[in-house]
């Protein structure tokens, strides 16, 4: 079983604060962000459900997976929605020496053209970070983490995870990769009638 707390605690906020968990509680406003893609199928799916609700989103692609699939990369862009780094293979910023990781980034910035940046599990090395702001990168972590990666919770508590904690402003995290393929056809059709049905609008990071 996986350790992890779907409400990022203030706390945990505060002390990284250098780095973006949250916009504005003033607006009736969602950020939904989708990590690990663009994925065949999965990533289509997203789009199609997006589209449906006029929502718009951030996609932190994985470069290698651009690469391969440049055409659902394309087709992001086409429908308004944002783009960010997330490396070009997941890497693990905690175990990779800073220069390597850097480089992995700029790799991947080869295929995307963004300055959002979002670490592979949330996670890396304070020095990674400033480095990264140095280079004019923008680090987008979140406050509501959807658990659509976690093998041992179905597609009901993802969605309910997403409905009990997301307000004004939330950033919120869900993956459309072939792994959370079951929880993000479940859950992403309700969550976006859910709040589109209470006045929220769905933004993409800029």
């Amino acid at each position: 079983m996986k350790f992890y707390t779907v409400k990022t605690p203030r706390i945990i906020q505060r002390l990284f604060s250098n780095y973006t968990w949250c916009f504005s509680s003033a607006s009736k406003e969602i950020y939904l962000t989708f990590d690990d893609g663009p994925t065949p199928e999965v990533t289509e799916f997203v789009l199609n459900q997006l589209e449906n609700f006029n929502a718009k989103a951030t996609f932190f692609c994985i470069g290698k997976n651009v690469k391969c699939h440049h055409h659902l990369y394309e087709r992001i862009l086409e429908q308004g929605h944002s783009v960010g780094n997330h490396t070009f293979n997941h890497l693990k910023g905690l175990k990779t020496k800073n220069s390597v990781y850097i480089e992995n980034i700029k790799h991947a910035a080869a295929h995307i053209h963004s300055n959002l940046f979002r670490p592979p599990y949330g996670k890396l090395k304070s020095s990674q970070g400033r480095i990264l702001k140095k280079e004019g990168y923008q680090i987008i972590m979140w406050d509501v983490l959807s658990g659509d990666f976690d093998t041992s919770i179905g597609p009901e508590k993802c969605l309910q995870n997403v409905l009990k904690y997301t307000g004004n402003g939330s950033i919120v995290v869900m993956h459309d990769s072939a792994k959370a393929k079951e929880k993000i056809f479940y859950a992403l059709p309700k969550i976006l009638d859910y709040f589109s049905k209470k006045g929220f609008e769905f933004k993409a990071i800029t």
